[in-house]
C-alpha cells in the first residue's frame, strides 16, 4: 500500500513502529490473589473492620500475602527478569533483588521485605505492560499497511527479538574524550572551531549583547581559520609564528572552542577512533587508542554474555563492573551517572536496544476504523498554526528594534528572543491549548457528570472543521503528527474485526519515529529515508541540539532522518562533525525581511523561512498539548465512531487516599477498594504522581499494587498534601492484548503512526 490515506489531508507512513514489552501481559495477574478482591468486597464502606468474619479475612490475606511473596520471588529468580534489571539497574540486584530471592517467607515479613516485594512488582509492572522502547524488555518492532491484508494481521517471527544492539552512552565518549584533550601531546591535533554566535565585523567581534571588541589583524587571520577541520598545528604551519598563542587568547575570550569534541552520534566512539588514527604522533596516537581499545574490549564483554532476552545476569553485571572499574581508572570518573542528574536518562556506559521479532501488518479495513483520527489531526495543526503565528509575531518586534541598528544576523536575533521563547511562548502555547478544550468541549458538548461519551464523527465532522480551520501549519516539521495506537481487544476479537481502537498519545509537529532508537533498529533505514524525501523533497533547515538534555534529549532521541541536502546551523551548540556539508553558523546567516516574511540567508544564498530555525522550540512547546478535555476532578471516556480519543481520569489530592496511612496491610487493601468503589474506578489504571518519575500500574484486586499506591501516596502527602494525583483508566486491559510471539504469548502493544499534512 503504497499511499495511505486519512481523510483528504493526510497521508500516513506506509511503514509504523510497534512498541511493546518484552514479557507476556498475562504476568502482571499472577500478583492478583484468586478470590481474594471478592471476599474482601463483603466489607461494605461503614463497616466495621473486626470480629470474627473479619478475623477470617485477615487469615485469608495473611496466607495469600506469604503466597504472593513466593510468586515474587519466583518471578525476580526468572533468568530474563534479572537480566532485564541488571541493564535497567544492575545495583540492585545485588541491594534488592537477590537478598529477596534469597528470603523465606515463612520466617516473617517485615518492613525491608515488603519494601524489596514492591521493588520485584514495580519492574514486572513496566516489563509487562509498559510499551516501552529500551532492551529486550521493550523492544522496537516493526510493521505496515498491507492492501492483501485482513484487518490485524501478526507474523510472529521466531522467538521474542531478531537483533539485539549495543551502544556507548554519548557522556562515556565524551569523558573519554575529555580525559584525552589533557594530553598536551593530543592538543596540537585538535581543530579549533569559532562559537556559533561570534560573528568577525571587519576588525572586532561582535557578541550577542555585548559591545564590539577590538580583533588584530593576526587574531583576526587565526579567527577565520577555525573552522572546526584543520588541527591546531596545522593551522601553525599555515599562519606561522604566533598562532599557538593565537588560539589560546581566542580561547580565553570563548570566541573559539579548542577541544577534543565528538559529534553526536549512535556510534560516537567510531568517530573518536578516526580521529586517533589521523594523529601523526605515534606515542601520543597509541596512548589515545589504548584507552580507547580498553573500553571497547569491555563493551564486546558485554555483548558475549549479554544478548537479549538469554543474557546472564551475573555474568553480565560482572562484565559491566569490570567495564566500570576500566573506565574509572582511564578517566578517573564515576562509571554510572546518578539518577536525577540534570542530564539525559543514559547512567550506564552502556546500553542495548533490540528489534521484535513480531511484525504485524494492517489492511483497508483498519484505515476506516481510524478514520476518527483524521478530525484529531485537524484540530491539532490548528493549534500548531496558531503557535507559530503567535511566536513569530513576537519576533517581528525584536527583528525590526535590531534592524534599526543595522543588518540583522541571526545568532543576535536568537538571543534577543530568549525571553520569548522562555516565557511568552509558554504563555502562548498553554492559552492556545486552553482555546483548543474549550472548543472541544462545545463540539463534544460534555456533561458534567458524564462518565462515558460517544459520538459519530459524521455528526461533529462539519462542526470541527469549522472550528479548527488552519489552511497550513505552524513549521515545516509540524506537518508530522505521531499518534500512538492501540487496540482494545484479543487475539481472536482482533481477527474477527470486533474491537476498539484507543488513542494512547498524539504527538504533535513531530515524527517520533524519525529517533535514532527507531531508526537504528529498522532493517533499512533508507526506506525511512525515503519517506522522508516525499514529504519534504527540498532541502530543510534544522537547528543544531545539544546533545543531551534530561527532557528530550539524548543520543537515542535524536532526529536521525537528515539528508545530505539538509542543512544544520548552529545557534549555541555544535554537535555534528564540522566537515559536513551544509552546516553554518547562526553568526553568518542574515535574517531579512521579503515581502513581509522574516527570512534567514544562509552564506550560499540559500533562503529558509525564519520560523524553522526556531522550530525545534516550537515543538518542544507543542508536542505534548493534545488533550481534549482541561483538568478537572474527572474526565470522562470519548469515544468518537470506533476510536476512543480519551480515557477516563480522575485528579484527586493525595489526602483523598485516607486508606494509605493504614498500617494493617488487610484494612489498607479492603479501605483501598472501598475507595475505588466510591469514585467507580476500573480494577485496572496507571496512576502519575507528581514524586514519581514514570506512570505505574495498579491492580486493585492485588495487594502489592495496592500497598506500592498507598507508599507513593504517602511520599507525595510528605511532599505536597495539596498536590493531586492522575488517575487513568487502563485500556486496553491485560487481558485484551492481540500480539503474540511464536509459543502464543500475548504482549500489550501501541503502534507508532506518522501522519503527513498534505496541504500545500
Amino acid at each position: 500500500m503504497n499511499d495511505v490515506r486519512l481523510g483528504e489531508r493526510w497521508r500516513l507512513w506506509s511503514q509504523f513502529a510497534l512498541r511493546g514489552p518484552g514479557f507476556p501481559a498475562a504476568g502482571v495477574l499472577r500478583l492478583a490473589p484468586e478470590g481474594l478482591a471478592g471476599d474482601a468486597d463483603k466489607f461494605p464502606a461503614g463497616t466495621v473492620l473486626s470480629g470474627p468474619d473479619w478475623d477470617a479475612f485477615a487469615a485469608e490475606f495473611a496466607d495469600t500475602a506469604r503466597e504472593t511473596s513466593g510468586e515474587l520471588q519466583r518471578i525476580a529468580a526468572q533468568p530474563a527478569f534479572r537480566a532485564a534489571v541488571a541493564w535497567q539497574n544492575r545495583p540492585v540486584l545485588d541491594s534488592g533483588i537477590d537478598p529477596f530471592i534469597a528470603w523465606t517467607p515463612e520466617a516473617g515479613r517485615t518492613s525491608r521485605h515488603r519494601d524489596r516485594e514492591g521493588l520485584v512488582a514495580h519492574y514486572w509492572e513496566r516489563f509487562c505492560v509498559k510499551n516501552d522502547s529500551i532492551g529486550f524488555f521493550g523492544p522496537v518492532g516493526w510493521g505496515s499497511w498491507d492492501p492483501d491484508a485482513h484487518g490485524v494481521e501478526v507474523d510472529p517471527g521466531t522467538g521474542l527479538i531478531s537483533a539485539a544492539n549495543l551502544y556507548f552512552s554519548s557522556w562515556a565518549v565524551d569523558t573519554l574524550a575529555k580525559t584525552l584533550d589533557a594530553d598536551e601531546a593530543l592538543r596540537e591535533w585538535t581543530a579549533p572551531r569559532r562559537v556559533p554566535f561570534v560573528r568577525i565585523a571587519g576588525d572586532t567581534v561582535v557578541v550577542p549583547g555585548r559591545p564590539p571588541q577590538p580583533l588584530s589583524p593576526d587574531e583576526r587571520r587565526v579567527l577565520e581559520a577555525c573552522d572546526g577541520v584543520r588541527p591546531a598545528r596545522d593551522l601553525a604551519r599555515e599562519l606561522g609564528d604566533g598562532t599557538i598563542a593565537d588560539l589560546t587568547e581566542l580561547a580565553r575570550r570563548r570566541w573559539i572552542v579548542w577541544k577534543l569534541e565528538v559529534p553526536a552520534d549512535a556510534h560516537p566512539e567510531r568517530y573518536l577512533r578516526t580521529w586517533l588514527n589521523r594523529v601523526e604522533d605515534p606515542e601520543a596516537r597509541e596512548r589515545g587508542l589504548t584507552g580507547l581499545d580498553l573500553l571497547e574490549r569491555g563493551r564486546e564483554r558485554i555483548r558475549a554474555v549479554g544478548e537479549g532476552d538469554t543474557a546472564d545476569a551475573d555474568a553480565l553485571s560482572e562484565a559491566m563492573s569490570a567495564l566500570e572499574r576500566d573506565f574509572t581508572e582511564l578517566t578517573d570518573t564515576a562509571g554510572t551517572r546518578a539518577k536525577g542528574a540534570k542530564t539525559a536518562p543514559c547512567r550506564a556506559l552502556v546500553f542495548q536496544d533490540c528489534v521484535r521479532a513480531t511484525r504485524a501488518r494492517l489492511g483497508p479495513g483498519v484505515l476506516g476504523t481510524v478514520a476518527p483520527l483524521d478530525l484529531l489531526l485537524t484540530s491539532a495543526t490548528w493549534m500548531t498554526s496558531a503557535l507559530g503565528r503567535r511566536v513569530m509575531d513576537r519576533v517581528r518586534p525584536v527583528f525590526e528594534r535590531l534592524r534599526a541598528a543595522g543588518p540583522v544576523d541571526l545568532a543576535a536575533l536568537w538571543f534577543a528572543c530568549m525571553p520569548i521563547l522562555h516565557g511568552d511562548a509558554v504563555t502562548d502555547a498553554e492559552a492556545i491549548q486552553h482555546e483548543f478544550q474549550r472548543r472541544w468541549r462545545e463540539i463534544l458538548d460534555v456533561p458534567s457528570d458524564a462518565s462515558r461519551i460517544r459520538r459519530r464523527g459524521a455528526d461533529i465532522s462539519g462542526a470541527v472543521e469549522a472550528a479548527f480551520a488552519a489552511p497550513r501549519t505552524g513549521w515545516g516539521t509540524a506537518r508530522y503528527m505521531s499518534p500512538d495506537l492501540l487496540f482494545a481487544g484479543d487475539t481472536e476479537a482482533v481477527a474477527r474485526d470486533d474491537f476498539e481502537v484507543v488513542l494512547g498519545e498524539l504527538h504533535l509537529a513531530a515524527n517520533t519515529i524519525s529517533f535514532s532508537v527507531f531508526v537504528n533498529q529498522h532493517p533499512a533505514p533508507g526506506e525511512l529515508l525515503d519517506e522522508t524525501g516525499r514529504d519534504f523533497p527540498q532541502p530543510r533547515l534544522f537547528p543544531l541540539l545539544a546533545k543531551e538534555h534530561k527532557a528530550r534529549l539524548s543520543a537515542r532521541i535524536r532526529q536521525s532522518l537528515v539528508r545530505e541536502q539538509d542543512y544544520y546551523v548552529g545557534l549555541v551548540d555544535h554537535t555534528v562533525d564540522p566537515s559536513r556539508p551544509r552546516t553554518v553558523l547562526g553568526a553568518d546567516v542574515a535574517v531579512e525581511d521579503r515581502d513581509g516574511d522574516l527570512e534567514v540567508v544562509l552564506p550560499d544564498g540559500a533562503r529558509f523561512a525564519l520560523v524553522e530555525v526556531f522550530a525545534h522550540v516550537l515543538t518542544t512547546l507543542a508536542m505534548d498539548l493534545f488533550r481534549l478535555l482541561p483538568e478537572g476532578d474527572h474526565a470522562p471516556r470519548i469515544t468518537i465512531d470506533r476510536m476512543v480519543v480519551a480515557r477516563e481520569t480522575w485528579r484527586r489530592p493525595a489526602t483523598d487516599l485516607a486508606f494509605a496511612t493504614d498500617k494493617d496491610e488487610a484494612r489498607r487493601f479492603v479501605r483501598a477498594r472501598q475507595w475505588r468503589e466510591e469514585l467507580e474506578l476500573p480494577r485496572f489504571v496507571f496512576v502519575v504522581s507528581p514524586t514519581e518519575p514514570r506512570p505505574f500500574y495498579v491492580d486493585f484486586d492485588s495487594p502489592v499494587y495496592v500497598n506500592i499506591l498507598a507508599k507513593a501516596v504517602r511520599r507525595l502527602a510528605r511532599q505536597d498534601p495539596e498536590a493531586r494525583l492522575t488517575i487513568t483508566e487502563m485500556l486496553p486491559t491485560p487481558d485484551q492484548t492481540w500480539l503474540t510471539d511464536d509459543e502464543g504469548r500475548a504482549y500489550t502493544a501501541e503502534l507508532r503512526l506518522v501522519a503527513v499534512d498534505q496541504a500545500p
